[in-house]
């Protein structure tokens, strides 16, 4: 085995480091499958569930569905193709737009995502272990957060070996299953045909698109080690075809499921299908599927570690040790896991709330992140100035945390969050979930009008002549 080959066999190395060309590795092409697996679990199956909850129909929860799913990930692989290019983390490149330290304000969103969902994740799976197969809760969600902790542990390569791995045991298991469903072979009848309206609809959407776009702030996490001579456009619709097709996939299976055999529980209903085809098919599903969801909370784990360097770097400038990686990832998954245990199962609806109003907080950064990368600086930045306070960058970038500001405040109006606020615009709309699109609308226009006069090469110019200096 070649030193890289073994180095890669073991614990990664970097952290939110450059990483060089010498040590970049792996093929646009298993973007697919690893984005793939990402989506392939009964947390999707459960987004289904939304729309039938609200009268629905199965028709008009996949349009729902199909529509938020474009719109989430369409902005989740435009940020893929950085991670190549530039060769970091996904939020450190942030700071060309909120600063050196200004960027601790999309921080503390994708931090509470990353670890909210983690929470959410245990909870689910310690409640179904129990109801499935009589596992204590406590016992499942202790479980099942070490194996993610140790698989954010050892980081991006393993990350990557263990959703290869699954992709290819979920995909003929649920192929099969699906191709059931369709023949007619699992049962199951029409529990009301449902309706449409435009309330149900649009929170089918925003739960759709929520699912992929906070995967956004995370995404180049998992793409930096490509070379970068990987072509964009083929990092963008990798990305985007395996996140997309997984999610519409189970989302628009579970809408069936709720809508023919009158489920309420991702887990449950993966059984009850599952064995309607062959008895013990439904057991052998749903573990697949808990197995996905661990390896899905090993990412956030590892995410949520490569943010916690970069809070304590805004800070102080830091040097991650394999022993501080080990300390955070150990903390972080205490953290959770003590999280899920207090609150228990009743909490899911309360954590999915969450969820949705850090859609809100994260829909601006990407709307400023994405405009500044495509149309302000066009991909072009200093990797040694990101890791500067004086840096050409700053400590504070007033146009993006401008930008993201105003994009929030004018969401506030349209704010639908089930059983905790409604916004009065939103109400008098009846309670449509559309507040997270004028986010990203206002937020990208903000940031395009306060950087008209930015100029490029001026830029480019200053981070020149300073090198130049340094060498001398």
């Amino acid at each position: 085995m070649s030193k890289a080959g073994g180095e890669r066999m073991g614990m990664e190395r970097r952290s939110i480091e450059f990483v060089p060309e010498d040590e970049r590795h792996g093929r646009v092409a298993d973007q697919g499958p690893f984005w793939f697996l990402s989506n392939f679990q009964f947390y999707a199956i459960a987004i289904g569930f939304v729309g039938p909850s609200l009268g629905l129909s199965l028709g008009y929860t996949a349009i729902a569905s199909i529509l938020g799913i474009l719109i989430g990930t369409s902005a989740q692989a435009f940020h893929a193709s950085q991670g190549p290019q530039m060769g970091l983390p996904q939020m450190i490149q942030s700071r060309a737009q909120f600063g050196y330290r200004g960027v601790i304000v999309p921080l503390a969103a994708d931090m509470l995502s990353l670890v909210g969902y983690n929470v959410a994740a245990a909870v689910l799976i310690g409640e179904g272990a129990h109801g499935l197969w009589g596992i204590n809760r406590d016992a499942a969600a202790v479980g099942v957060s070490l194996a993610a902790g140790v698989l954010g542990l050892w980081g991006h390569d393993w990350l990557h070996r263990v959703f290869r791995w699954l992709f290819w045991i979920s995909l003929p298991l649920f192929g099969g299953l699906t191709l059931a469903v369709l023949a007619g072979r699992v049962g199951g009848a029409a529990h009301g045909a449902g309706g449409f309206g435009w309330p149900a609809f649009m929170t089918q959407v925003a739960s759709a698109a929520s699912f992929n776009l906070t995967a956004a702030p995370y995404v180049s996490d998992y793409t930096r080690y490509l070379p970068s001579r990987a072509r964009p456009g083929h990092v963008i619709g990798h990305v985007f075809g395996g996140s997309a097709i997984s999610a519409i996939w189970l989302i628009i299976l579970g809408a069936w499921l709720a809508t023919h055999m009158g489920v309420t529980d991702g887990l449950l209903a993966i059984r009850l299908s599952g064995d309607g085809l062959i008895t013990g098919l439904g057991s052998v599903l749903a573990a697949v599927s808990i197995a996905a969801l661990v390896a899905t909370m090993g990412m956030s784990a590892y995410s949520a570690m490569l943010v916690t360097f970069t809070v304590a770097d805004c800070a102080r400038s830091v040097r991650p040790t394999r022993s501080a990686r080990v300390g955070v990832v150990v903390a972080l998954t205490a953290g959770w896991t003590l999280a899920a245990i207090l609150i228990g199962g009743d909490a899911v609806t309360y954590l999915n709330a969450t969820l949705v109003v850090i859609l809100y907080f994260l829909v601006p950064w990407t709307a400023v992140n994405l405009v500044d990368y495509f149309f302000v600086r066009k991909g072009r930045y200093s990797i040694p100035d990101l890791f500067n306070p004086r840096g050409v960058y700053g400590a504070w970038g007033v146009r993006g945390l401008l930008a993201y500001a105003a994009g929030f405040l004018a969401s506030l109006p349209f704010f639908v969050v089930p059983n905790v606020f409604t916004g009065p615009i939103a109400a008098r709309l009846g309670g449509m979930d559309f507040g997270w699109l004028v986010g990203l609308v206002v937020a990208s226009g903000v940031y395009l009008f306060v950087s008209r006069g930015f100029d490029p090469a001026r830029e480019a110019s200053a981070i020149a002549g300073r090198e130049a200096v340094q060498e001398a």
